[in-house]
């Protein structure tokens, strides 16, 4: 076991001024009376009364002395039986402190309780109220995130991409959950949009670049084709193509959507089902994760998404923290209106405090016991006594009034009796 030693801060050698102080007031009154015991001896009418006092103040005084010496240390340093008890028992002690902190004040009755006349929620209802208040919580979390974000480095992105996320998505089949979310797409009817909008920048592209229409169609067009009838018909193609897409782009139920709408529905089907076509999905996926590019596509999202981010958590004025100042003080004002709220949000907040007590409370608790396990035996009587000992002077201070007065009263009921 290693010792720590102890250094007084401020407090504690206000503490051993006091104590010192008490010890003299105590020590003090019982040398007062012992002279008065010396000076009243063998005397008798009223100064017998008071030798009487002055000899049970000393007694009650030594009892009490030797009462609270032994607590810390042996009396007169005689290895005296039953004494120094903090000294020799200070590890019972540290497990007995611990588990009387654990019951009393760790308790989840004792936390619920004081959780309930906190009320967390409504007292930060009413701060969050306040736009001043609101603005300084804004600044200190978009201070704090902005300064997150710029240590974040490329090469983090870079480890988590390789190392966590794309062995994870290697692992996870990919084709079922493509197909379900595919078929529930289908089912909602949220592929038309995309349709409709593919459609749309098809055709205005189509109508806007016939030169590159034709160009390629003449490129494609068979060998045995006179030339100069290749242009003419790479014409009239393109025509019917952009009159067969506004067809399909202005009708809803067109048949080139309902066969879309079919081959959608076969794809989602055979990835949930389809051994091949699972199996197929999975080598796509294998052979995108693997490339460079993926890596190189993520760091380059990251970077962008965190220059925008942290540019917008910058700006004193900007409206990313006018909007997070509006939302924060807005829901201020809803936790003080909305008592359910508010009963919602403290009964989650008791609950959290329960749960780190119960996980974490006894790792708490236990800096007690080891902290006092550290101590040798006279530094921890030295450290109790410095906290307590002041206290435990008026005992002394106690012992030698009462015990006077007692002395007194005794020697009354002697002399009535005599």
């Amino acid at each position: 076991m290693t010792a720590s030693p102890i250094t007084d801060t401020t407090a504690d050698a206000g503490r051993r001024r006091a104590l010192r102080r008490m010890r003299t007031v105590a020590t003090s009154l019982l040398l007062v009376a012992a002279v008065v015991f010396l000076l009243t001896l063998h005397q008798s009418g009223f100064l017998g009364f008071v030798n009487a006092g002055a000899e049970a103040s000393m007694v009650g005084a030594m009892a009490d002395w030797f009462a609270v010496t032994a607590l810390f240390r042996h009396p007169l340093g005689l290895p005296i039986p039953h004494t120094a008890l903090i000294p020799r028992r200070k590890d019972d002690i540290g497990h007995s402190l611990e588990e009387f902190v654990a019951e009393n004040f760790l308790a989840e009755e004792v936390l619920r309780e004081r959780m309930a006349v906190i009320q967390p929620a409504g007292r930060a209802g009413a701060w969050l109220a306040q736009e001043a208040n609101a603005r300084v919580l804004v600044d200190e979390v978009s201070t704090v995130a902005a300064a997150g974000l710029r240590r974040v480095r490329d090469d983090h992105i870079a480890e988590l991409v390789h190392d966590v996320l794309v062995p994870r998505f290697a692992e996870e089949p990919i084709a079922p959950l493509l197909g379900g979310a595919l078929e529930g797409a289908l089912a909602d009817d949220l592929h038309h949009g995309l349709v409709d909008l593919a459609l749309v920048e098809l055709h205005g592209w189509l109508v806007a670049n016939p030169e590159t229409v034709t160009d390629v169609l003449g490129e494609r067009a068979p060998w045995w084709i006179p030339p100069a009838l290749r242009e003419p018909a790479a014409a009239r193609i393109h025509v019917e193509i952009v009159r067969w897409v506004a067809e399909i782009r202005d009708d809803p139920y067109h048949r080139a959507r309902s066969a879309l709408d079919q081959l959608l529905a076969e794809l989602a089907d055979n990835l949930q089902h389809d051994a091949a076509t699972q199996e197929r999905a999975e080598q796509f996926k294998l052979r995108l994760l693997e490339h460079p590019q993926v890596l190189a596509t993520s760091i380059d999202l990251w970077d962008a998404f965190r220059r925008a981010l942290t540019t917008a958590l910058q700006d004193d004025t900007g409206a990313l923290r006018a909007r997070l100042v509006d939302e924060v003080t807005r829901f201020g004002a809803r936790l003080s209106t909305d008592a359910a709220l508010r009963q919602r949000l403290d009964g989650i907040a008791a609950d959290s405090v329960v749960y780190v007590v119960q996980r974490y409370g006894k790792e708490a608790t236990a800096v007690i016991t080891h902290t006092i396990e550290r101590w040798d035996g006279r530094e921890a009587s030295e450290r109790i006594e410095l906290h307590v000992g002041r206290d435990l002077q008026f005992i002394r201070i106690n012992g030698t009034i009462v015990g006077g007065l007692v002395g007194v009263l005794i020697h009354a009921v002697a002399t009535v009796l005599g």
